[in-house]
């Protein structure tokens, strides 16, 4: 008979080895605040993929991934495009939401969507679904590659059941999506995407605030729908549009590819979205009032196509001690430049650009969204740059170069910062004020999401492979 000692012992081992506070991964940014940070532990600082090395699973994907997968309901969903073929119905250049089981990496079902006929103007060829997806209640919510936003029932058709209202579904086999409703923010209000519909829906409570990613023609010039909406909150269970907002109207620079965020600040709750004219805006979420807006840029900085200073907002805001943080740059094709890192205080009411900045931290472009914990906030740029910054002020710590431009975004967990490069690099840094490199894994290929991690497992999505990391 065991002594009573050493089933304590095993009681604690076994507690000690499993992760705190488990839990999953159900949107862009984990929640409504877009904070990248995670509570659990446990997680492994190195991994080999090709000895097998701490890897549960991997699954290939498409050619094209970006984002970072969402983990919910024990399933993972990933945007990618239509290179792998997975229905030999479905060929050629499509957008596709894949779903993948949560434990083993099966392949569950996917739902794919064509081209515009438009073409790359408003539909990049093998740019696939860029979204990355939210999940609630037994529904996943994303925008299509074709400017739609969609909702689906997470079984897809392996249920046998053609959830409705929308039961005209093109392809209906168990490893097809099943479509509950959509919106299309192309053909029904007159959206006019720059390139990609590339924005990531956010969920709270009954509703659903997107971006609408409407932009400029080919010519760069022209707004062909400046009075289409720019920010939309909808009823999610319905599909209702609640308010509309186009306030970038006619001085949209070039696309609009932020993704909103959400918190209380002051007291009030605040939807806050980045528009496409540079200028960060916050709403009332019920009503579509405007709280305040803030200008992202200085007041002498120039529109240039690439070559001037004045730039877009790319980034998610994050939400975090009545501030919000965001970074500016613009689209990767236009290269490295000056940006800035703010802090912005979304207790004020009004045009709070002078009145509501809290610090501001010269940056380079970036379309990274940040990280904040422990008063400290990572914040990655396009010329591969990690900066770690003291909280209150703005200061700047410590930097990490990575040699290798960065498209996603610092991830925190376990007391370990996680970044992706270009070259297909993942590091792992040590969080806090002091400056240490842990480990760098390559992955084989680029990688242009962010890691995160759910239920104890690390999901790192490279241009064509998902991976599920964990401690053997």
């Amino acid at each position: 008979m065991r002594s009573p000692r050493f089933i304590q012992l095993l009681a604690l081992l076994a507690f000690a080895a499993a992760p705190s506070f488990a839990e999953d991964w159900p949107m862009w940014g984990g929640k409504p605040e877009r904070n990248m940070v995670s509570t659990e532990k446990g997680i492994p600082r190195t991994w080999d993929i090709g000895a097998n090395e701490n890897v549960k699973w991997s699954a290939e994907i498409g050619s094209q991934s970006y984002g970072n997968p969402v983990v919910a309901g024990g399933k993972v969903f990933v945007g990618t495009n239509n290179q792998l073929e997975r229905n030999p119905k479905i060929t050629g250049d499509q957008g596709v939401m894949m779903v993948f089981d949560e434990k083993t990496g099966e392949f569950l079902w996917q739902m794919t969507h064509a081209k515009l006929e438009s073409g790359r103007v408003n539909d990049w060829p093998e740019q696939g679904v860029c979204s990355s997806p939210a999940v609630a209640d037994g529904i996943v919510y994303y925008l299509s590659s074709r400017a739609e936003l969609m909702a689906l029932d997470v079984e897809g058709f392996r249920d046998g059941e053609n959830d409705g209202p929308f039961t005209e579904e093109e392809f209906t086999s168990e490893f097809d999506g099943d479509v509950i409703w959509k919106l299309d923010l192309f053909n029904d209000l007159g959206v006019f995407p720059h390139n990609m519909a590339a924005t990531s829906p956010l969920i709270v409570g009954d509703l659903i605030f997107v971006n609408t990613s409407n932009g400029v023609d080919e010519s760069h010039s022209n707004i062909p729908s400046p009075r289409s909406p720019s920010f939309l909150a909808v009823n999610r269970k319905t599909g209702e549009i609640l308010w509309e907002d186009a306030s970038p109207g006619e001085n949209i620079l070039h696309g609009q590819w932020s993704s909103p965020g959400y918190g209380t600040i002051g007291g009030v709750e605040q939807a806050i979205f980045a528009g496409g004219d540079g200028w960060l805006r916050s709403f009332e979420p019920q009503t579509g009032k405007i709280l305040w807006q803030f200008d992202v840029n200085p007041k002498d900085s120039e529109w240039k196509q690439g070559r001037g200073d004045r730039n877009n907002i790319i980034a998610t805001p994050v939400v975090f001690d009545n501030k919000v943080f965001i970074a500016v740059g613009q689209d990767p094709e236009h290269g490295e430049g000056v940006g800035h890192l703010y802090a912005v205080d979304g207790t004020k009411r009004g045009d709070i650009t002078e009145s509501g900045l809290a610090w501001r931290h010269p940056f380079r472009r970036t379309i990274s969204t940040v990280a904040i914990s422990d008063g400290v906030v990572y914040a990655a740029n396009f010329s591969g740059f990690l900066h770690a910054l003291d909280l209150k002020t703005g200061e700047l710590l410590w930097e990490h170069d990575l040699l290798a431009a960065v498209w996603g975004s610092p991830y925190i967990v376990d007391g370990k910062v996680l970044i992706g490069d270009e070259d297909g690099d993942i590091a792992v840094l040590q969080a806090g004020k002091t400056h240490e490199l842990l480990s760098e894994v390559n992955m084989g290929n680029s990688v242009y999401s962010t890691p995160v991690v759910a239920n104890g497992v690390l999901y790192i999505m490279t241009r064509s492979r998902l991976y599920a990391i964990a401690q053997k």
